[in-house]
């Protein structure tokens, strides 16, 4: 039994012959009675009896056409479900970045693509970039924008721009000249995604700058949040590493200040799907939508 046979049963039932049915659906009429005539053949039963030049349903066929009508209504609706995520007016975007990305690019990427698609429902999540990564490998993710070195096992990785990272004080003094890395480790550091510890991005290239000059980096403050750790700068508890554009976005400008690291050091970011994954074309759209954002924050446009 096929949704075609059902289809053409249905109509059959509906017009009374099979001619108008074959008519209606624009095919040849023998065609359709030989699909009939099979299904008829399979289901040991006649579907049909003639009363004079008409057809009517048998006992057999008035029991079966409600179950081939609902039948042939759930494949419609599994056909339009997959079809609204194909032309994307429907379905839901998977997609993880780095905690900070809401400061400068979270807000209007999803404002662009909410004007795009305004059916697509949209899913970002992500403290940390490890943690992004590690749901893109898993599946539960299907894609994400992270800031480098990850393990970047299972994954495909398209590095895409670069921000350099800052040392930032209340402090005036503190920022008379390019941090080193002997500098930041005597200096009172407060750093954020305490809940990552080693496994940050940022974390990880600090303190392999610090193995290197054989020195340690203990932070006299850890918090969770990039926000949190500017706040306590602008307390002069201490002092940060953060990308100084996000002194202007979250209206730190006046109370800090900040200087390159000696020699200078860089965030790179970059666009991560589990490898040989097929995205769906709600996070697709998404993605591409994010890496021209991207590349046009990065050039400064």
């Amino acid at each position: 039994m096929t949704l075609q046979q059902l289809r053409y049963f249905l109509a059959a039932a509906e017009k009374g012959s099979f001619s108008a049915a074959a008519e209606s659906l624009l095919m040849a009429q023998p065609s359709l009675s030989d699909q009939i005539r099979k299904l008829e053949a399979e289901l040991g039963v006649p579907l049909f009896t003639r009363a004079g030049r008409r057809l009517v349903l048998s006992e057999a066929g008035r029991m079966l056409r409600p179950h081939a009508e609902r039948t042939l209504a759930a494949a419609e609706e599994a056909a339009d479900s997959v079809r609204q995520v194909r032309t994307l007016t429907g379905g839901t975007v998977s997609f993880g970045t780095f905690g900070s990305a809401h400061h400068s690019l979270l807000g209007g990427l999803i404002q662009d693509f909410r004007r795009r698609y305004p059916d697509v429902r949209v899913r970002v999540v992500g403290q940390n970039s490890a943690e992004v990564a590690d749901a893109v490998r898993d599946g539960v993710l299907e894609a994400g924008l992270i800031a480098l070195p990850v393990d970047d096992g299972g994954l495909e990785v398209r590095p895409s721009v670069r921000d350099e990272i800052h040392y930032v004080s209340a402090s005036p003094q503190r920022l008379e000249r390019p941090k080193t890395i002997e500098e930041i480790a005597a200096a009172p550091l407060i750093l954020y995604d305490a809940r990552w510890g080693p496994v940050d991005p940022m974390r990880r290239l600090l303190a392999e700058r610090a193995q290197r000059a054989g020195v340690r980096l203990d932070p006299q403050i850890e918090v969770e949040y990039l926000t949190a750790a500017l706040d306590l700068t602008a307390r002069r508890l201490g002092d940060t590493i953060a990308d100084p554009s996000v002194l202007v976005t979250r209206g730190y400008a006046r109370s800090l200040g900040s200087v390159s690291l000696d020699p200078p050091l860089f965030d790179t970011y970059a666009f991560i799907t589990r490898r040989n994954a097929h995205l769906s074309p709600a996070t697709r759209a998404f993605m591409e939508l994010a890496e021209r954002r991207v590349a046009a924050i990065g050039s400064g446009a």
